[in-house]
């Protein structure tokens, strides 16, 4: 017996000793990528540069640190990415770089939402005064694509490649079926017909108002589309409703009949016309910088000036606590506020929100401060692809809104989804339960029961108390009657034109533009910009959160493009409190 307990001692021993050398030899490996990937050096420009706009990458909110930003695992899971903000300035200094002869725009699949593929190919297009070539190619263009590649001076399409033009479509997956079959019942309370975030759950199809609603921001998305590319392409936006309608075009020679391409031509044959457009003989070999590299050489505008403008990055989704670049945490957002309303030398502050909401807690939290700002000093707020329930609610206090003509927003509803899995675990699964409590409502929130007819009553009372409260605040922001703000509210979904129509924001415009307005109100001439909160650290987000960045990075491996329903019925589950959220997520096809 002695002898076990020695081997197994020493097994033990063993073990703890492997599992240390393991993780020491683990972060010598890490350090050394860390090493092998610092980009802090700059990128020297030649001249008779080709500008390498590489399009088929995420498109972010902000530029993020770019430690692991090879290591997709471990990092973000989404490999090379970009903020769209210094994707802008880049092309706005490359506007006037002298070195820059030209851009080669490569897209076939942008990562990107609606609205900031419009301020993308805004900026495109803005490039283009300075008579500077743009040139499009691709073997592929998917409709998203298309529509920043038609901003260019030319486009051009593999002979055998693809041009897809079919039109927009936007499909909801809905769980009721599945759920009746393992034994699970969604219990449903909520405020507005149109909050349609639990039909999934309780219906097998679209209800009427959700129908209707998603006709019109999907027709409203399809308008800005269509005119995006009339407009540059020279081709009636009614002629385009048909090319798209008609399914004409199936053949690459299809597209070139309808003059939506400028030739068919091997990717040889584009890299000849970059070579005449940069000024460099047959021979010559092309200089090319990725928009990445030349971004990273950025310098801020006005940097000695002393009056700033803050700029506070809202994206994803609104929890309590921290959250992190790619969340809203209303900790981490409400700190940054309150530490730019409380600089002296920031004027102005531009909340740049891309959220469909959350916690209806949380939002309320980071309302507070965006109040308590603007009693001292501007606030501008910005709206990026999506502001919408909690996303809106957090700026809805904000001197003015600007959105995109294709930004989602509105949504001003509430609802809560209690889940009983009753029927799974006593039925299905042979479990039950039992206890004792010291008040009735002790167990309110149980999911291993239906609730009572009382509990659903308390928990339909707190719903109706938050969508009052959310409607007085949108009231009291826009200057408008809560009856009003009621009538357009109850979850409806808008798309920015129809935002302005009815006030819930002032102007269609892009970040740059709401910058300027800050800057305006705050009667600056010269300013630096600022951003807040700072960027997470991409080490002790990794040490913080690898293993769940593993678990996604193969979960979005195994699931593929049915990842996003994984999410769905997920956050059916574990969302917790009532929610200010967008009905549901948003894919257009």
């Amino acid at each position: 017996m002695r002898e076990f307990f020695k081997y197994v001692f020493a097994t033990v021993v063993g073990i703890i000793i492997s599992t240390f050398l393991i993780f020491l030899f683990f972060i010598v490996i890490v350090f050394s990528v860390i090493s092998s990937l610092d980009t802090s050096s700059s990128t020297t420009v030649a001249a008779n540069s080709v500008l390498y706009l590489n399009l088929d990458q995420t498109i972010k909110e902000r530029t993020p640190n770019k430690t692991f930003d090879n290591l997709p695992v471990i990092g973000s899971g989404s490999g090379k990415s970009i903020g769209f903000n210094d994707l802008i300035m880049a092309l706005k200094k490359a506007k006037t770089d002298d070195n820059i002869k030209c851009i080669f725009l490569n897209v076939s699949s942008p990562n990107a939402g609606k609205a900031t593929l419009k301020e993308v190919r805004d900026a495109i297009i803005d490039f283009r005064k300075s008579k500077k070539q743009v040139i499009a190619y691709s073997e592929v263009y998917t409709q998203d694509a298309y529509y920043l590649a038609s901003a260019a001076d030319k486009v051009y399409l593999n002979p055998q490649g693809v041009l897809e033009f079919k039109g927009f479509s936007s499909q909801l997956t809905f769980f009721k079926g599945a759920m009746e079959k393992i034994g699970v019942e969604a219990q449903i309370i909520r405020v507005g017909n149109y909050k349609s975030a639990v039909e999934p759950f309780i219906n097998d199809k679209m209800s009427d108002y959700n129908r209707t609603q998603v006709s019109a921001y999907l027709g409203g998305l399809y308008d800005t589309f269509l005119n995006g590319i009339a407009e540059t392409r020279k081709i009636p936006a009614d002629s385009l409703y048909v090319i798209a309608d008609t399914y004409r075009i199936k053949q690459p020679q299809d597209a070139l009949n309808a003059k939506m391409i400028d030739g068919l031509k091997y990717k040889d044959e584009v890299l000849a016309e970059l070579k005449k457009l940069s000024g460099l003989s047959p021979r010559q070999k092309i200089v090319s910088l990725t928009i990445n590299e030349y971004a990273a050489n950025l310098e801020p505008e006005n940097s000695s000036s002393r009056d700033r403008v803050a700029v506070i990055y809202a994206n994803g989704d609104i929890t309590s606590g921290e959250g992190n670049d790619d969340s809203i945490g209303s900790e981490r957002i409400s700190r940054a506020i309150r530490k730019a309303r409380e600089d002296d030398k920031v004027k102005a502050i531009v909340l740049r929100v891309n959220s469909g909401g959350g916690s209806a807690l949380a939002s309320d939290v980071i309302w507070r401060e965006i109040v308590l700002s603007k009693k001292v000093k501007p606030v501008i707020a910005s709206f990026g692809d999506v502001a919408a329930s909690g996303g809106y609610y957090i700026a809805c206090a904000a001197d003015s809104i600007f959105v995109q003509p294709n930004t989602i927003t509105g949504s001003i509803g509430v609802f809560g989804i209690i889940p009983n899995f009753q029927n799974l675990l006593n039925n299905k699964l042979g479990i039950t339960f039992d206890g004792v409590k010291t008040g009735q409502y002790a167990d309110i929130m149980s999911v291993n029961r239906p609730l009572t007819a009382g509990e659903r009553l308390i928990i339909q009372n707190d719903v109706n108390h938050v969508y009052a409260t959310f409607t007085s605040r949108v009231a009291e922001g826009r200057k408008k009657s809560q009856s009003y703000i009621d009538s357009i509210g109850g979850g409806h979904v808008w798309v920015g034109t129809d935002a302005v129509k009815i006030g819930l924001a002032d102007r269609l415009g892009n970040f740059q533009d709401a910058i300027t307005a800050a800057a305006k109100k705050a009667k600056l001439k010269e300013y630096k910009l600022v951003e807040y909160p700072q960027k997470t650290d991409p080490i002790k987000s990794f040490l913080e959160d690898g293993t769940e960045n593993i678990r996604i990075y193969y979960a979005k491996k195994e699931f593929g493009d049915n990842f996003l329903l994984f999410q769905q019925l997920k956050k059916a589950v574990v969302n917790s409190g009532i929610q200010a959220r967008m009905p549901f997520e948003i894919k257009v096809n």
